[in-house]
């Protein structure tokens, strides 16, 4: 399914305004094709890159990027390797570490060709994507996550995937398994709650089912690479302010693992519970609330620049 297809599940005011297209492009990374779909404005004072989880892909998150592109901002989205239009020549030696590897790199180049203030936009797992690499880059400006899903706490492992056991001796297991199973891929539906991905069951069945995201094999190598990460610590983070958009519904990663995440961090933070909201936070009132804080992000991040 296309971006145009998940922007069908959008509340009826948000379905009548025109969606603006994302034009396709490519980005060279380590012998992989990278798709970057773009919304380019060469006059915003600001630029956007929003950031997939497990499951999802550029199309997905279009009709929320796409928020951002009616206020006039210059907005990427990429395709993480498995997923999306990004092609992968080796997808069963794909790592969580590939996916921060490959971010960093991409935000430096467009670092150097582009010098406006940059906003990353996580969603899901992208959310401490996003955190990962403003604390590694430093001139990130400012990030904005919906879930902030540290996986070195066991509750968020837990959360994380449907099988009891990465909650404990899981991340012990898997690594162990990494040598002899690590290649092998299994579908992501069946290690994701994909059945919570929506409050609207049509929704949750279109991400799990679509051949670009839900429906996507991942090694158990990656999924070993992710539960076994350590991201930078929170204690020591002030690389950027980081606002927290949490769905007060969401039935996958409840709010409150994120929310102790987003406790501990040092630096400038703040919190938006969206109300009514599920993990993919497309529900009213919600969803105005998700795009009210969007606004006021990238407004101050304009203004701090003049």
């Amino acid at each position: 399914m296309d971006y145009i297809g998940y922007a069908g599940f959008l509340p009826d005011q948000y379905r009548r305004e025109s969606l603006i297209d994302p034009t396709p492009t490519w980005w060279s990374w380590r012998g992989k094709r990278v798709h970057v779909a773009r919304a380019s404005n060469p006059d915003a004072g600001v630029r956007a890159l929003a950031i997939h989880g497990a499951g999802g892909y550029s199309g997905l998150l279009w009709p929320l990027a796409a928020l951002a592109a009616r206020e006039g901002v210059d907005v990427m989205a990429v395709d993480l390797p498995l997923y999306g239009d990004t092609v992968e020549p080796e997808p069963s030696s794909v790592r969580y570490e590939d996916w921060i590897d490959l971010l960093c790199e991409f935000v430096r180049a467009e670092t150097k060709l582009d010098d406006r203030p940059l906003v990353l936009f996580g969603a899901s797992m992208g959310g401490m994507l996003a955190y990962e690499v403003a604390a590694r880059i430093g001139t990130v400006a400012h990030v904005v996550a919906t879930c902030l899903l540290d996986p070195s706490d066991p509750a968020a492992r837990r959360a994380a995937t449907r099988w009891s056991f990465t909650s404990t001796a899981g991340p012990v297991l898997l690594r162990t398994m990494v040598p002899l199973l690590g290649r092998v891929r299994v579908p992501i539906r069946w290690v994701a709650d994909m059945n919570n991905m929506s409050l609207d069951p049509a929704l949750s069945r279109a991400c799990a089912t679509d051949p670009k995201g839900g429906g996507v094999q991942v090694p158990l190598g990656f999924l070993a690479s992710f539960l076994g990460f350590r991201h930078a610590p929170p204690e020591t983070f002030d690389a950027a302010p980081l606002t927290l958009v949490a769905p007060a519904a969401d039935r996958w990663t409840p709010p409150e693992l994120s929310i102790r995440f987003l406790d501990r961090i040092a630096g400038r933070t703040d919190l938006v519970l969206l109300e009514n909201c599920g993990h993919f936070p497309i529900e009213e009132p919600g969803l105005t609330q998700l795009a009210t804080t969007l606004r006021s992000v990238l407004e101050a991040v304009t203004d701090s620049t003049m």
